[in-house]
């Protein structure tokens, strides 16, 4: 568990910039505070002004309910409210460690998805499923790698380049991307050593990796043009779309290209030159 005098911290952060006019309040006569007061977030959430005052003081220990009713009157997202459960002491996944495994919908989907290149990342963004289409455009033999080779935000910041690239303004929203979803994995799996040991590691090896880790990373990027080199068609540039399964966690990694065109061709010759193994789930350390 964190410190309690950290969610204390962040409570009253989060209530200074909650407007009454965000939360529902009528704001009445003049304001020395320019969020909601203590007695007014107290209200909203169902608790006394004074709880609130213990609570942003490091003392007592919300619960759930109490945890739920006060991220819906300060209006927090779902990070925040994560973020939020976490300094209280709760695990936001059972067991607190990052799911390696595809559930019945998501591999439902992965088999569907038969005339595009697909791969399948858990939450620390190591890949552990891909179909025949993706490991033939990547020319990956039998899997994309193992140990740290099959985590992209190792290869992103720290290992041998792939066979994906993209501009300089492209690769660095999308390291900022990869780095918001570990700092939420984070949040989300504190019991997983494997993945506290690869932000470890990749603060230690890479100073742009630190840096956005210290710093506020940007939004996702969800969708983005890169450039694929296939061994034996060379560059194919392709729209490269993540698709994010609630049910696992997992992102679900989709190269297309616009019906009809030369790229689309070429992409789809790629997808046949070799048959590949549908997937795996080797160990990744």
């Amino acid at each position: 568990m964190l410190e309690s005098n950290n969610l204390g911290a962040m409570l009253r952060q989060w209530r200074d910039r909650t407007t009454p006019g965000q939360a529902g309040v009528q704001s009445i006569g003049r304001r020395r505070v320019p969020g909601l007061r203590r007695e007014e977030l107290g209200r909203l959430a169902g608790v006394s002004a004074d709880y609130i005052k213990r609570l942003e003081q490091g003392q007592g220990h919300p619960s759930r309910e109490v945890l739920e009713a006060l991220a819906r009157a300060l209006r927090l997202g779902r990070e925040d409210y994560e973020y939020f459960c976490v300094l209280a002491g709760y695990s936001l996944t059972g067991d607190g460690y990052v799911p390696q495994h595809i559930g019945g919908g998501a591999q439902r989907l992965l088999d569907r998805l038969t005339d595009v290149p697909v791969c399948v990342c858990d939450a620390a963004w190591t890949v552990i499923a891909w179909n025949n289409v993706w490991g033939s455009v990547m020319g990956c033999g039998p899997g994309p790698g193992a140990g740290r080779d099959r985590n992209v935000a190792w290869r992103l910041f720290v290992g041998t380049p792939g066979s994906i690239f993209r501009s300089a303004g492209r690769t660095a929203r999308f390291e900022s991307t990869v780095v918001a979803d570990l700092r939420r994995a984070v949040v989300r799996y504190p019991a997983d050593a494997r993945l506290s040991t690869l932000v470890g590691d990749l603060i230690a090896a890479s100073s742009r990796f630190r840096s956005l880790w210290e710093g506020r990373a940007d939004a996702p990027v969800r969708e983005e043009r890169v450039s694929v080199h296939q061994p034996d068609m060379g560059d194919i540039v392709v729209d490269c779309d993540t698709l994010s399964v609630d049910d696992g966690d997992l992102r679900f990694i989709l190269f297309t290209a616009e019906p009809g065109s030369a790229q689309a061709r070429r992409l789809a010759l790629a997808g046949t030159v070799q048959a590949l193994p549908r997937s795996a789930h080797e160990p990744t350390d």
